[in-house]
């Protein structure tokens, strides 16, 4: 990851919070919103791993404020996990990501939230989110799941089958009630 990648990948983060992008509105969001600055330092130690000087200096330090985060906010999101551009944490508390899920653009993630791996049976494997995806409190989504692009997935929803585009997914285990999909819920997403 080069430098202009990594400055996308906050801007686009940040940019989901606020629609006003200016220096003080940056620091104020960067100290006092918890969802985005566990990301902040979750895209900086991503990108100083890369860099082979910063790599035995910075890098180090930004993984140590993540992991005081980790512990303070409650959200463990590898710094490895494959996260595209835009992503939103509106809550702060419980959030478990493996570190083999993949995520896609502008993806909602609430308190509550399991990105879990299954190591047996037919769904091994990490979830698979598509772009555009509300996921809402307390969600659980175990094994080799692929969510679609546009979906909305309700509070407390146990999804144990795949989703396809546009949907909209509530209960347990999650059925599909519609394909309104996410609108509505995903905002911000012309960075």
């Amino acid at each position: 990851m080069n430098f202009r990648e990594y400055k996308k990948l906050v801007y686009s983060d940040f940019y989901r919070i606020s629609d006003y992008t200016g220096i003080w509105t940056f620091l104020k969001l960067l100290f006092n919103h918890e969802g985005f600055t566990y990301t902040f330092w979750m895209r900086t130690c991503n990108y100083l791993k890369s860099k082979k000087i910063l790599k035995l200096s910075f890098y180090i330090i930004a993984k140590g404020i993540l992991r005081h985060y980790k512990y303070k906010f409650g959200i463990v999101i590898p710094f490895t996990t494959k996260i595209d551009s835009g992503i939103y944490i509106g809550h702060f508390g419980q959030i478990i990501v493996n570190g083999n899920s993949i995520i896609g653009k502008n993806c909602n993630i609430s308190q509550g939230v399991t990105l879990g791996q299954v190591n047996r049976g037919n769904k091994i494997g990490s979830p698979i989110i598509g772009e555009n995806v509300y996921i809402g409190p307390g969600v659980k989504i175990i094994g080799n799941i692929k969510v679609g692009n546009n979906v909305a997935i309700g509070a407390n929803c146990v999804v144990t089958k795949d989703i396809p585009d546009n949907a909209v997914v509530v209960g347990i285990p999650g059925k599909v009630i519609s394909y309104d999909g996410s609108e509505g819920y995903v905002n911000r997403t012309d960075y």
